[in-house]
């Protein structure tokens, strides 16, 4: 029974017991219409007007003749020879014991009070006590300890992280077996950090671990020690890890640590004394004076750069596991541990779509999973076909398509050529990614959309890769410019883009011929607040003015290059756009076709007609998986 379903009988028998004193009160009073002193009283008795009587030891209550009813006192042991005057003048008469007052009336009058004084003190107390206030358990932890009752996540739920896995594996054996490597000298971890970029699969790692030792699990959020009261947050710590002695072995998982664990001193007018108590505790706990053997603290972060270094010290983390997004093998383990369970057709090869969604973390491929299996359900269809993870691809990508929005013939041709210019670029440059998809339809924000996929993974970026970039950027606004003879403002983005990247360039990756491999500018930021909030300059004006001269001539060139590039194939230009604007969505396959000037023939559409197959099968584990693309709506953005 919770707090809520207490609270409603509370006060259903606090309003039930006031209803019933009223209708008792009401009752008793009812009808009493006067006292007659004993002199009227025995006139009475003479006139024979008494009807019905009860003696009740000095107390007479009547109803005359007329039914009127009435109160009298009566002289003590004058009972008997009241009671005979009254049975000759021809009254009923009952006579009760003064001592068997009624007990409704003792009970109501004593009792009653009391109940209703002790249930409304409680009433309060469990109000002060309440989720909303916990005015009486501030310091307590708000950890939650899994128990075996609950579902439990084990490592062939987690894929994509082997080498995390192998790290959190040993931590298991620690819990399970510490002998095997104390008697080696060895001594247990105290703390292991899960460091990872945002929806990578931290936390379900940390819960995987739990299900894996068998051992008690407390799992709690850095914010959950942070609290308006002084002293709350260290208290709460405290509590946590007493728990943990009390539970060991055990494991205590704390999410978003970033939250408690940023640098002491920092921030905006100086560090926040609460916050920094609670931190100290926690120094404290995890490598104090006192001992916790058998706790091992698991923490996940995607700021590790703003952690106190006190706290990523060994002793304290004596391990920092990273988690970074998976590569293409990691993400069609991923694919098929989120498809275990949907029914999918036997033309859905997850290999492709693992080769397609580079740069996703678990948690984009556990939506892009979702979104396809939605997609198939709003068509009826009995399994998740290849076309409804294309669908659901493009959807997390690109956005929704807007096809409700009303755009006029002119801004659907001025978007079509735009595009037409992305799309011819990235093309014919052998540098660039090349072209997925382009289309003039509205997703998201944008009025069109060009989608590139690189050939492979990427963790380095060329200057000729770099340089290509910038002219696909500048292709929509050449486009504008050389067939339809405007600038318009839809270049916004690709302009701000270009010159972002090309200062980068210049500022940061050292690909300047002028100002050769030097970095200009540090960065400042903030601890407390977590971002970059401004820019040092640490070169002189005259260097500032190269820098500005050499970011003007790479946008500049590679404006030029890209124009007369356009320039040598306006026809394939103009293809192309005569075919978005007929057709709305063009392919790599029917941009090329467009290029060579071969008539476009778009196969069906999804939705056009089911499957014709809707059995779903099973995918084969295989060792070899081919290497995978990354795919991209905005182009690069290496930091």
């Amino acid at each position: 029974m919770n707090n809520t379903i207490k609270n409603i009988l509370l006060w259903l028998f606090i309003i039930i017991t006031v209803v019933v004193l009223y209708g008792l009160y009401n009752s008793h009073q009812k009808g009493v219409v006067k006292e007659l002193d004993y002199t009227k009283f025995q006139e009475k008795i003479n006139a024979k007007s008494i009807q019905e009587i009860t003696i009740k030891g000095a107390m007479v209550e009547g109803r005359l003749s007329n039914g009127d009813r009435f109160t009298a006192a009566v002289p003590e042991n004058s009972q008997a020879q009241l009671a005979d005057a009254l049975v000759k003048a021809g009254a009923n008469v009952h006579v009760v014991p003064a001592d068997k007052d009624s007990w409704l009336t003792w009970a109501l009058s004593i009792w009653l009070p009391l109940i209703l004084f002790v249930g409304f003190w409680v009433f309060l107390m469990r109000q002060m006590q309440g989720t909303g206030n916990k005015a009486i358990s501030f310091g307590k932890s708000r950890a939650k300890l899994l128990t075996s009752q609950q579902k439990k996540v084990t490592f062939k739920d987690v894929a994509g992280v082997d080498e995390a896995i192998e790290e959190l594996t040993e931590v298991v054996e620690f819990l399970k077996e510490p002998q095997k490597f104390q008697k080696l000298g060895g001594r247990i971890p105290k703390g292991v950090l899960l460091v990872g970029a945002p929806g990578t699969g931290k936390t379900l790692l940390a819960r995987a671990v739990a299900g894996e030792a068998n051992v008690p699990f407390f799992s709690i959020s850095g914010s959950d020690f942070v609290e308006m009261f002084v002293g709350v947050g260290a208290s709460r710590v405290r509590d946590l890890f007493d728990q943990g002695k009390k539970h060991a072995p055990c494991i205590i998982f704390i999410d978003e640590i970033d939250a408690v664990g940023r640098h002491r001193g920092a921030g905006l007018g100086g560090g926040h004394d609460e916050r920094e108590q609670t931190l100290n505790q926690l120094l404290v706990e995890m490598d104090g004076f006192e001992s916790n053997e058998g706790v091992i603290l698991i923490a996940a972060t995607n700021r590790p750069d703003v952690l106190d270094p006190a706290l990523l010290r060994p002793g304290r983390f004596d391990r920092q596991v990273v988690v970074n997004l998976p590569d293409v093998r990691g993400r069609l383990g991923i694919l098929r541990v989120h498809t275990r369970k949907i029914p999918i057709n036997k033309d859905v090869d997850l290999e492709i779509i693992a080769r397609s969604t580079p740069g996703f973390s678990g948690a984009q491929l556990a939506n892009l999973v979702n979104e396809a299996a939605l997609n198939a359900a709003r068509y009826s269809f009995k399994s998740v076909t290849m076309g409804d993870f294309e669908t659901a691809k493009d959807k997390v990508l690109m956005g929704k398509e807007r096809r409700s929005l009303i755009i006029n013939e002119n801004e659907k041709k001025i978007t079509a050529y735009h595009e037409a210019g992305h799309a011819l670029l990235a093309a014919l440059l052998p540098d660039a990614d090349p072209i997925h998809k382009v289309a003039i339809i509205p997703r998201g924000m944008a009025l069109g959309i060009t989608q590139q996929l690189p050939v492979d993974d990427r963790y380095n970026y060329s200057r000729n890769y770099l340089l290509a970039q910038l002219k696909v950027f500048m292709g929509g606004r050449i486009a504008e410019e050389v067939f339809l003879k405007i600038k318009t403002t839809g270049a916004a983005n690709d302009i701000e883009r270009a010159t972002e990247m090309a200062r980068k360039m210049v500022c940061e990756w050292g690909m300047s011929d002028q100002l050769g491999p030097l970095a200009f500018g540090k960065k400042e930021e903030q601890i407390f607040l977590g971002r970059e909030i401004a820019q040092h300059r640490d070169y002189s004006e005259q260097t500032a003015e190269l820098i500005d001269q050499e970011v003007q001539q790479l946008v500049r060139a590679s404006y030029t290059e890209a124009t007369s590039l356009i320039e040598q194939h306006r026809e394939a230009m103009e293809r192309i756009a005569q075919a978005l604007l007929e057709f709305e969505v063009l392919d790599a396959e029917e941009v090329e076709m467009a290029i060579r000037g071969e008539t476009i023939v778009k196969r069906k559409e999804r939705t056009a007609a089911k499957p014709t197959d809707s059995k779903p099968t099973d995918i084969k584990q295989e060792e070899e998986v081919v290497p995978g693309i990354i795919t991209t709506k905005e182009g690069p953005a290496p930091a």
